[in-house]
């Protein structure tokens, strides 16, 4: 299991799918609320003026010497929901996240947010 940590150690370095195709660099981890655990990558992808982050699980991710290896191919990453480089994922915006790789959201007991970055 990657801790996030360790995770946060590879800032920058390449994020490759499940066939090794470079998708993007990893810019920051996000955990989930509830366990602290790592849940979601965010991953600068684009053109340098066209730059922004999207997000991938973290389930079943694997770290290499070279690179971070995500459990989906590269196109269903790169358009998933995405912010600017400088930008913050909303509350609002979470649901859509968890949709794009069909995984289950469930706001905290009291409505708090189910990811922080990290």
């Amino acid at each position: 299991m990657l801790e996030a940590e360790d995770i946060r150690q590879w800032r920058g370095r390449d994020v490759v799918d499940t066939d090794g195709h470079r998708i993007g660099s990893l810019e920051s981890v996000y955990v989930d609320t509830a366990t602290d655990r790592p849940a979601f990558a965010a991953v600068t992808v684009g053109l340098p003026t066209r730059r922004r982050l999207v997000f991938v699980p973290l389930a079943g991710a694997t770290v290499t010497p070279d690179h971070l290896r995500v459990g989906y191919p590269r196109g269903r990453v790169k358009k998933a929901p995405s912010i600017a480089t400088d930008g913050e994922l909303t509350a609002e915006a979470e649901p859509e996240v968890f949709a794009h790789y069909e995984l289950p959201f469930e706001p905290g007991s009291g409505g708090e947010r189910r990811l922080a970055r990290r």
